[in-house]
């Protein structure tokens, strides 16, 4: 296990200085955030992210993410130019080092949550997924006032509304051929620079609005690894949004995909499942609906040795910032994946030698 920590570089709240101190971490997880999506990263950021990341004794492994064009997933004639550009990218930030490249291939809307500031009967805050408020919410009604966290900035109103109605024109099978087509030209760049392409899963892991989602559950997992049989085309295991769906299996699927060699990169979350949808919790088992040991453990015994990240934190202790993303309970996750992996590594060791 390779502990990691998501930066969001110079305009995050957190130094680096401070992440450099929760103990046995390894890694930054960060991106270049000035750059149109769809276009080339310049060199100078990269190495700009590079030198501050390395000041701090870290290492510049990870990038989260390099984001797909709606283009590419749409499968409209000038994806050839954006997928040429993504190439370039996977070249650039291996030449400066990095190992592994988280990405998703979401139509439109990233990551949907209904509340960035639920509060728990602790005190502390956390992101929630309730079901009713997302059907309050209609993305073609261009009058709507209604939003979601998580929903693309760079869209306004009328421009949301367009992109929605071209994914309603798509199939599922339509995006699988537009995934696969993408795919078959990224990962021969990946694996000619040795970088692991790390698929996330669509989060929440069903369909949202009417558009087609499909990295949601093992079947449709397996058939993504099919396209491109090549270690380079992976996954980032991320348990909670797996996890957020009673229908998913996180410690089979992280037995499977690890014994396979084909987990490049882990989110470690705890979510709460509930009959109306989800909330986010405290890393901890008992806090949540996921067996975290038991994960952790099928990890381990399967060889997995990528990256792995405390994923969304609460905000506790009155901290304030990007929701999700303060220090502290990211710091607490953190401190319990080494408890957990050391466990593990003491017991596993423990039983061979009996």
């Amino acid at each position: 296990m390779k502990l990691s920590f998501r930066w969001y570089g110079r305009q995050d709240e957190i130094p680096l200085a401070y992440i450099r101190q929760i103990p046995k971490m390894e890694a930054i997880v960060t991106a270049v955030y000035d750059v149109p999506v769809g276009e080339v990263w310049p060199e100078e950021s990269i190495m700009d992210l590079k030198k501050q990341v390395e000041e701090n004794s870290l290492k510049f492994e990870v990038i989260e993410s390099i984001p797909v064009h709606e283009d590419i997933k749409l499968g409209k004639p000038e994806r050839d130019r954006y997928i040429e550009n993504y190439c370039e990218n996977i070249r650039r930030v291996a030449k400066a080092g990095v190992k592994c490249i988280c990405y998703n291939f979401m139509p439109v809307f990233d990551w949907t949550r209904t509340q960035l500031d639920h509060r728990l009967p602790d005190g502390s805050t956390t992101l929630v997924y309730y079901q009713e408020q997302v059907d309050q919410v209609n993305p073609l009604e261009t009058k709507s006032d209604l939003t979601l966290p998580g929903w693309d900035a760079s869209y306004d109103r009328d421009e949301l509304r367009s992109v929605v109605e071209e994914y309603h024109r798509l199939s599922e099978e339509d995006l699988w051929d537009n995934l696969e087509y993408f795919l078959k030209r990224i990962i021969p760049v990946a694996a000619e620079c040795d970088v692991n392409m790390a698929i996330h899963e669509d989060d929440p892991c069903w369909s949202m609005f009417g558009l087609p989602r499909m990295i949601t559950d093992e079947k449709n997992l397996d058939r993504f690894l099919k396209i491109v049989d090549d270690k380079h085309n992976g996954i980032t295991l991320c348990t909670g949004s797996l996890g957020c769906s009673g229908y998913n299996d996180v410690v089979k699927m992280a037995t499977k995909y690890a014994a396979m060699g084909r987990i490049h990169f882990v989110h470690m979350r705890n979510v709460k499942i509930l009959d109306n949808g989800f909330e986010e919790r405290a890393h901890p088992s008992s806090c949540g609906s996921l067996d975290m040991y038991a994960i952790a453990k099928a990890l381990y015994e399967n060889g997995f040795d990528g990256y792995i990240r405390p994923d969304h934190g609460r905000m506790i202790w009155g901290e304030t910032g990007r929701a999700g993303y303060g220090l502290y309970d990211r710091a607490l996750g953190a401190s319990y994946l080494n408890g957990l992996w050391e466990a593990i590594e003491k017991n596993e060791r423990g039983e061979k030698k009996e």
